[in-house]
C-alpha cells in the first residue's frame, strides 16, 4: 500500500522584503524563498513570464491563493476547455515552492524545545529526572528539547507543571 504524500502548502506570507518572501508552511516550519536567486537559476530573461517579477515593486504584489504564492498583476494566457482564451495569474506550484525555499532555524521564539531545556538546567534537573517527574522517557525529552518531536499542549503542560514545578501561561498577542 502506498503512503499518501502530502505536499506542504503554504498558509501564510510572514514577511516580504525585496525578493524574498518568508512564508509559513503547513508543516509548521518558516521557510524563506529568495527569488533573486531562484529567477537566476531559471535563467529569466525578458520572453519569460516571470520577467516584470524582477521589479520589486511588481514582486511586493504576491498574495496568498489556494495555499501557494500568486501575482494577480501578472496574467498568463491558457487555452479553456471551449478553446477560448483565459488568463490567469502567474503562480508557482507549493511543491517547487517548497523545494526552493530554506528553512529559517533562528526564530527561538518558536522553539518550545530550547524553552524546556533551559528551564531544566535553571532548575539543576537531568532530562532523566524530568521526565521521571512528568511521566514520559529521557528520549523523548531529548527529542523534545531538541525540536524532533511534535508537542501536544497537554504534555507541555505535564512538562511545565508537574515536571518542572511552574505555571504556564499561554499568550497570544
Amino acid at each position: 500500500m502506498r503512503k499518501k504524500m502530502q505536499i506542504p502548502r503554504i498558509l501564510k506570507i510572514e514577511d516580504i522584503k525585496g525578493h524574498t518572501v518568508q512564508c509559513m508552511f503547513s508543516n509548521g516550519e518558516s521557510r524563506l524563498l529568495d527569488f533573486q536567486l531562484i529567477f537566476k537559476k531559471w535563467g529569466v530573461s525578458p520572453e519569460d513570464h516571470e520577467f516584470p517579477l524582477l521589479n520589486e515593486t511588481e514582486f511586493a504584489k504576491v498574495e496568498l491563493n489556494n495555499y501557494t504564492l500568486s501575482w494577480p498583476n501578472i496574467r498568463i494566457k491558457v487555452r479553456g476547455q471551449d478553446s477560448e482564451d483565459l488568463f490567469l495569474p502567474y503562480e508557482v506550484g507549493a511543491d517547487v515552492l517548497f523545494e526552493l525555499s530554506s528553512e529559517i532555524t533562528d526564530t527561538p521564539k518558536y522553539k518550545i524545545g530550547k524553552l524546556i531545556r533551559n528551564a531544566r538546567k535553571k532548575a539543576g534537573m537531568t532530562q532523566e529526572q524530568l521526565a521521571a517527574r512528568c511521566g514520559t522517557t529521557r528520549f523523548y525529552i531529548s527529542k523534545i528539547e531538541n525540536d524532533k518531536a511534535d508537542l501536544e499542549m497537554s504534555t507541555f503542560r505535564k512538562i511545565v507543571e508537574a515536571g518542572l514545578g511552574k505555571r504556564l501561561i499561554l499568550s497570544i498577542e
